[in-house]
């Protein structure tokens, strides 16, 4: 069970204070620059031995030199606000309500960032440290190119840890694996003519009104696939022509795709293949372009498969052991996130991934997002424990 006195109180007050600080900052996707500046600057307050950016714009500090070293990764940037007036306290106020902190990033992700930064620090107070290397990042523009920030971060600074948390919300349960992903664009194409003689051309809309359809009966096929299924979503259609009076010779749409385990980018192309059969249609994945606070260039090829770590692997074994030193008990579940993560970068590069945050993940990119300060202080204790026990 929880105790209120396994972190000092002023650690715990420091944490509280400083996770509503960040959630104040607005950091939409693309303009982190704020709240990574803060980050740097409260790193270095709490004595890391090094801090560094990269030309990105994702922050990392390091405590020790040991030869086994692990990562703790959140990223610090959130979705926009839309929809101000549907929240009952304002987004960016950071409010905290009966022990609950509000605010757009209370969940996802800053409270899980604050945590690790905290836990850096402690974990080194308590001599937890010796003989490791930690470092913990918090990356920007995650939230529509997940895993490019770590992607750029190893490579630019030669980082490789061992091992990797990511620190996104799982209600405070150990989370080992997540859902893959494939973001499709999928076009259809016709001819031009004029609307007044539409007879002369070929309606690049009305070619893709059967593939919708296919979509459509596609997704209710994997619905029927039990818990840990694959999902296909059409989340975007447009078209283009000549001009409002003129038969579209183009159609796009975007689909979202999500991977479970055990399907392959083979199983994808093979999908969409058949949606598209005896159709003048193409696809192809649906590589985005953004550029980060820094102004960097990011190109994103969305497509990654599951992945999930085996329960006795030694890093999760380590996790069970600092979740059975938290909270008096060994863990009565695990999860499997339906999302996808920045996970997909160290997973590809062989390294052992496991997830584990504070707050209520189903409460992310909603109104009144709010995450409870318990499980804030809950996380921080743990990762501390993870340092220790790896």
């Amino acid at each position: 069970m929880y105790s209120p006195d396994v972190l000092p109180r002023e650690l715990q007050q420091e944490l509280v204070e400083t996770t509503h600080k960040l959630v104040r900052i607005k950091s939409f996707s693309g303009r982190e620059g704020d709240v990574v500046k803060f980050i740097e600057k409260k790193m270095l307050a709490l004595g890391y031995d090094d801090v560094a950016l990269d030309a990105m714009g994702n922050v990392v500090g390091r405590i020790g030199s040991g030869e086994k070293s692990i990562m703790f990764d959140s990223h610090v940037d959130t979705v926009d606000v839309q929809d101000a007036e549907q929240w009952h306290i304002p987004p960016f106020e950071g409010r905290i309500v009966d022990g609950y902190l509000h605010g757009r990033g209370s969940v996802d992700m800053k409270s899980g960032a604050a945590a690790s930064i905290y836990a850096g620090a402690f974990a080194r107070q308590r001599g937890f440290t010796t003989g490791k290397t930690v470092y913990v990042s918090c990356s920007v523009c995650e939230e529509d190119c997940d895993g490019e920030n770590l992607k750029h971060l190893f490579k630019a600074l030669g980082l490789k840890p061992d091992y990797v948390v990511i620190c996104e919300p799982s209600g405070n349960v150990i989370t080992l694996g997540h859902k893959g992903k494939a973001q499709i664009s999928l076009k259809t194409h016709g001819v031009s003519a004029h609307g007044s003689a539409p007879e002369k051309g070929v309606n690049a809309i009305y070619e893709m009104a059967e593939i919708i359809q296919r979509v459509d009966k596609t997704n209710r096929e994997l619905m029927k696939q039990g818990d840990r299924r694959g999902t296909l979503v059409m989340s975007r259609i447009s078209s283009a022509g000549a001009s409002l009076n003129a038969v579209p010779s183009e159609c796009e749409v975007y689909l979202d795709r999500r991977m479970a385990p055990g399907e392959t980018e083979e199983d994808i192309r093979r999908e969409m293949d058949e949606i598209i059969n005896g159709k003048n249609a193409t696809w192809e994945v649906g590589t985005l372009r953004r550029k980060s606070w820094t102004g960097h260039d990011i190109t994103y090829r969305p497509l990654h498969p599951a992945w999930k770590i085996d329960v006795n692997h030694e890093l999760s074994k380590a996790c069970i052991a600092a979740y059975q030193e938290c909270f008096g008990k060994a863990p009565d579940k695990f999860d499997f996130w339906d999302f996808s993560t920045n996970a997909v970068t160290p997973v590809r590069l062989g390294i052992p991934t496991i997830g584990f945050g504070p707050g209520e993940y189903k409460l992310a990119h909603m109104p009144n997002e709010h995450c409870e300060l318990r499980q804030i202080i809950d996380a921080c204790h743990f990762y501390t424990q993870v340092i220790q026990k790896i």
